[in-house]
Formats: C-alpha cells, structure tokens, sequence
C-alpha cells in the first residue's frame, strides 16, 4: 500500500467533499428565506467535514490532536445530517436525496470512527 501524501488522497476525505458538494447543489433550490438559516448551516456543516479532516491529517504526529480533530469531522458530520433531516420535513429535498446522503454520511461517520481507532496507522 502506497502511503498517502495528502489529505486529498484520503477516501473519507473524499466522499465528505462529494457529499458537500452535492449539498450545495441541492440547496440552490431551497427557499429564499432560507438562505441565513438551513441553507447556510448546512452548507458550513458539510464543508466542515472536510475542513477538519483535512486538518486532522496535517495534526497526524500528536495523536491526541489528531483524535480530537476527527472527533470533530463527525461531529459535523452528524450535524449535517441533522440538517438533512429538516430539508426532508419541510419539503425541501426528496426521500431519495436524503436517504442516500444520509447513508452517505453513515459511511464517512465510520471512516472517522475507525481513525481515531487506529490513529497510529496514520502517524508520519
């Protein structure tokens, strides 16, 4: 196995840009009147994943850091999901779309999980 260089290379990484991206397309439909509530906490909570985890990744040599960080991923992980959940109830996405992220999100939860398990598979 080739040893990862970069956050980019991660797969949890990856999977948490796609899903917020997918998120932020999704929220170009939602109510004007949204914008400064759902939309913008949704959108900074999928973006958050990622952010974290990127900068888990560069905290890799101080485990407890490292932890810490991507305990924090999955905390805005489950935020967003939490999120999505509202988008269902008003309307705003359809059970499709929040079934598959969530079960997207399920995913990169345990990809997390399974990090701060092992943080020593990860250390420079």
């Amino acid at each position: 196995m080739e040893k990862i260089k970069t956050h980019r290379e991660l797969k949890v990484y990856q999977a948490a840009f796609r899903m917020a991206m997918k998120i932020f397309e999704l929220t170009k439909e939602f109510p004007k009147e949204e914008i400064y509530s759902l939309t913008d906490q949704i959108r900074r909570s999928s973006r958050s994943v990622c952010a974290n985890t990127a900068e888990a990744f560069r905290r890799r040599k101080y485990p407890k850091s490292f932890s810490n960080k991507l305990n924090e991923s999955e905390a805005e992980a489950a935020e967003t999901q939490n999120w999505l959940d509202f988008a269902l109830q008003c309307r705003y996405i359809s059970i499709q779309d929040h079934s598959l992220l969530d079960q997207e999100y399920e995913n990169i939860i345990g990809m997390l999980v399974s990090m701060q398990k092992h943080p020593e598979k990860w250390s420079i």
